[in-house]
C-alpha cells in the first residue's frame, strides 16, 4: 500500500476519533489502538517508518497515535526465571 494512502487513513481516523477532547495525547491513544486493532503489522511498520523519516502529512494526532502505536507493538522482554 502506498504510504500516501496510509498517511490519509491514519488522519482520518485521529480526526474521527478526535471527539475524544482536543488532547493529542488521548486521541493520539485511541488512534494506536485502532491502528493495532485493524491495521496489518506491514501497515503498522510501514507508518512508523513514515515517521521515523519525518512524518511528512501526518496531522499532530496521527503522529501521536503513531507514537503510541509504536509503544503498544513493542513487546516486553521476558522474565527471567526466579531462582
Amino acid at each position: 500500500m502506498k504510504i500516501e494512502t496510509l498517511v490519509r487513513m491514519a488522519n482520518e481516523i485521529a480526526r474521527n476519533l478526535a471527539s475524544l477532547g482536543d488532547n493529542h495525547a488521548a486521541s493520539g491513544t485511541a488512534t494506536a489502538e485502532h491502528l493495532k486493532s485493524f491495521w496489518t503489522p506491514a501497515m503498522c511498520r510501514a507508518i512508523m517508518a513514515h515517521l521515523d523519516a519525518g512524518g511528512e502529512g501526518l496531522d499532530p494526532a496521527a503522529q501521536a497515535g503513531v507514537e503510541a502505536l509504536r509503544g503498544r507493538l513493542v513487546s516486553p522482554p521476558p522474565q527471567a526465571a526466579a531462582s
